[in-house]
């Protein structure tokens, strides 16, 4: 059976040429992938250009000791700037992708990526979404490199909403650190009245102060 391609999510597909589009539609590689499972993996072979149908992927830099420093998400619509990167540099992949729910993909074959690119839509596509993925890694690199962790997990908290349901392994994931010093880092916010610690949940009792110490002000 043939799927009919994402062009509600990826509208650059309606802008080929019919011969073009015809020869992706034929190429093209379905996967459903189920939440938790690795898409791809540290030094495993780029086989194409993933689209996200249905579903999001988190992308993440593994440490030889087991940490997790989360680099971005590829939801529907949206590309892997590390995919991109290997398969025009001929290169393995240098993070993990896991599906962090079920997942539909549509993988373009690196022939057919190779092949796209002469058309000047697919071409402006992918960079214009290379070029975003490498300004929010630079934001990335910024935060990590100049604010302290309690400023970067203050700022987390700020963009959950008033009642956080997460765990603080959650939260150490999503700030690449580990679980006891982001609990320590919380247990001072209880203490200094910004937050009320629960089971597995985390309600804001000050914004307002969350906010001066995301700003360095606290």
């Amino acid at each position: 059976m043939q799927h009919a391609l994402p062009t509600a999510s990826y509208p650059v597909l309606d802008a080929l040429p019919a011969p073009a589009r015809a020869t992706l539609q034929a190429a093209a590689q379905w996967m459903k992938v189920a939440a938790g499972q690795v898409v791809f993996d540290d030094h495993q072979p780029c086989e194409g250009f993933p689209f996200v149908v249905e579903g999001s992927i988190r992308v993440v830099k593994c440490a030889p000791s087991g940490r997790e420093l989360p680099l971005y998400r590829v939801a529907a619509g949206e590309t892997c700037v590390i995919s991109s990167s290997c398969l025009l540099g001929g290169t393995d992949y240098n993070a993990r992708g896991v599906a962090e729910t079920d997942t539909v993909l549509m993988l373009l074959p690196r022939q057919v990526f190779d092949t796209l690119l002469g058309e000047a839509a697919f071409r402006s596509f992918v960079f214009h979404l290379f070029a975003e993925r490498i300004a929010g890694l630079m934001q990335l690199i910024e935060e990590v490199a100049f604010h302290r962790l309690d400023q970067r997990l203050a700022t987390l908290l700020l963009g959950k909403g008033r009642v956080l349901h997460v765990t603080h392994q959650q939260l150490a994931d999503e700030l690449g650190s580990v679980r006891e010093i982001v609990s320590r880092l919380l247990k001072g916010f209880a203490a200094a009245g910004l937050v009320r610690l629960g089971r597995e949940q985390i309600e804001i009792l000050d914004p307002a102060g969350l906010r001066r110490l995301a700003a360095g002000a606290m």
